[in-house]
């Protein structure tokens, strides 16, 4: 029995059609071949899958879900679907779903690397780094020369602070497959100064030549900015970078005017500030570390994790799953039902997310949530979670949108275009500040530039604000061993530095970011 079994010759053969072109990322081809068969075999797993597949390339996450369930239902032995099934719950957020069906998928074909690898993604991004490193070890026992295992691995070790293992893992990934993107990137993400004039030429080599796919492309060219950076090449740098950045954005490209007008429209659910969950002290110790990308938000996570009364979870995706998950109870898109919430429908979505996170409720200690993106939902957080404390970070928005601009961050696309970046920012200044003024006693604005000037007075100002005894561990916080997922591991390890703004050595090439930003 295969998959096909039940398809008529010519539905067969427009599924292959379909299932080569969705591989090769030729979408609008597969789905072409897809419709008629599709049209003709609504029901059938294999049909479901490559539709889920077609789903999953246009973001739509939760459509590929349910059509995944659909063939799962049909096949609960095949290996491959439940590998399919947890991808997609993956891409949505929901990462223990994910991590549960990719068991699964592992449980029932033992020899599935593919399903190993994602396992290991997954767990990755679920910060459950110990089980994922298991996971791609088991990946890289069946298959070696599996690069996403390595490169990954790579990863993790720098996360824990073992720059040397890392940069020689992707040293060696590169001297095997010279157009790895993920291994290039990985280079320039320790920022230790790793890049010399061969690595540039190679580089450039390679963006000349046809060899690497466009996700390569786009992560090499943002490598080779970084090099001709460390070199004080700036012109060439910005160049390289805009050239990345425009394939990036080609890819995928972002909506600034719809999001102006979600972040509005969640502004106005939320004010005046509904009725709050019915439950003194829903979210004591929990501490929501929001902000921009680059804008140091990884830097205020290391210095509450450094207390001895707090741990440090990294990007935790709990918040935003469970407004999605009343979202699709009520048949509604977040905040049109915000109107219809009771005290003790926020009880319960507080109840639902302390839940999620039970894992970081450990030894008597509070934990952050430092998912950057989170700020947007400050006003359901408040209604949730009312003794909860949220730290919005804030920090000079030309060196923040130029800081975003040149990292490589896949799964934000606005940071991509300088107007959009702008746009972006405009809409987190308007909602911080909003937030700030009609929750002063738990929206704290902590300043990057009042940190680098004064840290002690600065770290004593944000503990109070979060309720904890100043500790002297929160000053030395780059002596605090954790795992950190986020660009900024390495910068965390390292005493504070007056030194890292950049604006200045790129000059008028950014007039047009700072004519976006009003800072001309």
């Amino acid at each position: 029995m295969t998959r096909l079994d039940g398809l008529d010759p010519e539905a067969t053969r427009l599924l292959v059609a379909a299932a080569q072109a969705l591989d090769g990322g030729r979408l609008v081809q597969a789905e072409t071949s897809l419709q008629p068969v599709l049209a003709r075999y609504p029901d059938h797993p294999e049909v479901l899958r490559l539709l889920a597949g077609t789903f999953s390339a246009r973001g739509a996450h939760g459509k590929a879900i349910t059509a995944m369930r659909r063939a799962v239902a049909q096949r609960p032995g095949d290996a491959l679907y439940h590998n399919t099934l947890g991808m997609a719950l993956g891409a949505s957020g929901n990462l223990d779903d994910a991590a549960e069906a990719l068991r699964q998928a592992c449980e029932l074909d033992p020899g599935l690397v593919v399903a190993w690898y994602n396992r290991g993604v997954v767990l990755t991004h679920g910060v459950r780094n110990a089980e994922a490193i298991d996971a791609l070890q088991q990946a890289l026992r069946l298959k070696p020369e599996h690069l996403g295992a390595r490169a990954l691995l790579a990863d993790l070790r720098r996360m824990q602070g073992q720059t040397a293992e890392a940069s020689a893992e992707y040293r060696r990934i590169l001297a095997a497959h010279p157009a790895t993107g993920m291994a290039w990137w990985g280079l320039a993400d320790l920022h230790i100064g790793a890049f010399d004039e061969d690595d540039v030429t190679r580089m450039r080599a390679l963006l000349a030549s046809n060899q690497p796919a466009p996700p390569d492309r786009v992560a090499i060219g943002f490598a080779l900015a970084n090099a001709l950076e460390q070199l004080g090449r700036y012109p060439e740098s910005f160049q390289v970078l805009s050239e990345a950045a425009a394939l990036a954005t080609r890819q995928r490209r972002w909506n600034a005017t719809a999001f102006s007008a979600l972040a509005q429209r969640i502004r106005d659910a939320f004010t005046p500030p509904p009725a709050a969950a019915n439950r003194a002290g829903l979210g004591q110790g929990v501490i929501f570390v929001v902000g921009l990308p680059r804008s140091g938000t990884t830097l205020v996570e290391q210095i509450l994790a450094s207390h001895p009364a707090m741990q440090g979870t990294g990007e935790l995706t709990d918040l935003p799953l469970v407004l999605s998950e009343e979202s699709r109870a009520r048949g509604k898109a977040f905040p049109d039902w915000v109107a219809d919430a009771r005290p003790a429908d926020w009880a319960r979505l507080g109840q639902r997310y302390l839940q999620r996170t039970a894992r970081w409720q450990r030894e008597g200690k509070g934990f952050t949530d430092k998912l950057p993106a989170n700020w947007l939902y400050i006003g359901a957080i408040r209604a949730m979670l009312p003794a909860a404390t949220i730290v919005v970070c804030r920090r000079d928005p030309l060196e923040t949108c130029l800081s975003s601009f040149r990292q490589y961050l896949p799964n934000n696309e606005y940071t991509n275009n300088l107007d959009d970046l702008a746009a972006y920012w405009r809409d987190f200044d308007a909602g911080a500040s909003h937030y700030a003024k009609l929750h002063p006693d738990k929206v704290y604005q902590h300043v990057y530039e009042s940190l680098i000037a004064d840290p002690q007075a600065s770290i004593t100002h944000l503990l109070e604000a979060c309720g904890l005894d100043y500790d002297p561990a929160c000053l030395a916080f780059h002596a605090t061993n954790r795992p950190v997922r986020s660009p900024s591991a390495a910068q965390v390890r390292q005493p504070l530095r007056s030194d890292t703004a950049r604006s200045a050595r790129y000059g008028e090439l950014l007039d047009p970011l700072r004519k976006a930003l009003g800072v001309m």
